[in-house]
């Protein structure tokens, strides 16, 4: 199987799909298309079997927002980044809630102190 890249950008009402080592371009309506527009446009241009090629899109430019690709990759170190701050917060939250029941005291004190139902501190304590 083939890999090929394709930079999409936005013109007019077009996404303008490029392809990385071929000369042209060809156009889709929507962004969703732009991967099949752009199979299509290799298997056209390099008389290969459509099956054969596999094409990753990535995201140019739409107006004058110009670096639509690099956004979203820090947008997804700081989503992944997020989400490993809120699995020490899960934890540190399970921790303090055993270290409270070791200290006998009540599953919906701890609710209290945790912001959490009493039933939700029975399930920490005993994950």
């Amino acid at each position: 199987m083939s890999s090929y890249i394709a930079t999409v950008s936005r013109e007019g009402k077009w996404w303008m799909v490029r392809v990385a080592g071929l000369h042209g371009l060809t156009q889709a309506r929507h962004l969703g298309e732009a991967n099949q527009m752009a199979r299509e446009f290799i298997a056209v241009s390099l008389d290969e079997p459509l099956e054969n090629i596999d094409v990753v899109v990535t995201v140019g430019s739409a107006g004058k927002v110009t670096d639509i690709d690099g956004a979203l990759k820090r947008i997804r170190a700081e989503r992944a980044a997020g989400a490993d701050l809120e699995r020490k917060a899960q934890q540190a939250t399970i921790e303090l809630a055993r270290a409270l029941v070791a200290e006998d005291i009540p599953l919906r004190d701890i609710g209290s102190v945790l912001g959490l139902s009493h039933q939700r501190v029975h399930q920490l304590v005993n994950s």
